[in-house]
């Protein structure tokens, strides 16, 4: 097996390991006799389950970023764009979460260390909804007194959003149909977007 398979196939036993028996509850020894590579083995990829964890976390954020990338790279509108990138961000998340079990808890009580490991997607985040905007306000259809100031309160309101919407606690219990509209009409006021188009923002969303 090659290095980066083995790496590969460490973190994922590691995240899988970490879902259900937690991350305290999770040895070196289980992470290495469950993958089938030596202790030893094991000690030279990760110093410890810390690191294996920040790698799962890392793994997990990719998959997001990979995400938001290909969202940003459609051929779209920009003001749809922007919509379906807070839903891809919001939806990601919670299937991220859900995925992984009690890592849930996990992913909540170590907020600490994701914020360390996620620095990266945050900036690379803010950097897709400036080019957006930007897009936006050069084919005229958004204005914007400050693109910079538009794409961070998107970014920190999106990144805030993040635990009320995985336990489901928006919109006192709307259905995601109900208020997917009134999402994308409180983004085109942000926007200074004066054509209110019904955007069918279902058909570009994953759930």
């Amino acid at each position: 097996m090659s290095t980066s398979k083995k790496k590969a196939l460490l973190i994922d036993v590691a995240r899988k390991l970490f879902a259900q028996k937690g991350l305290n509850g999770t040895t070196m020894n289980d992470i290495a006799n469950e993958s089938g590579i030596s202790r030893r083995t094991l000690y030279v990829y990760f110093s410890n389950k810390e690191e294996i964890y920040s790698a799962v976390i890392e793994t997990e954020i990719e998959r997001l970023s990979d995400k938001m990338d290909e969202v940003a790279s459609r051929d779209i509108d920009p003001e749809l764009k922007v919509a379906t990138l807070i839903y891809t961000h919001l939806n990601a998340v919670k299937e991220t979460v859900v995925r992984n079990g009690s890592l849930r808890a996990e992913f909540f009580r170590n907020i600490w260390m994701v914020e360390k490991v996620r620095k990266a997607f945050d900036h690379e985040e803010l950097e897709l909804y400036r080019r957006v905007i930007q897009e936006g306000c050069e084919t005229g259809q958004f204005h914007v007194e400050s693109i910079d100031l538009v794409a961070d309160v998107i970014h920190y309101c999106i990144k805030g959003l993040e635990v009320p919407y995985v336990y489901g606690r928006l919109g006192n219990g709307m259905t995601l149909d109900e208020s997917r509209p009134i999402v994308v009409n409180m983004v085109k006021r942000m926007l200074g977007i004066n054509t209110m188009k019904q955007w069918d923002v279902t058909k570009f969303i994953e759930e």
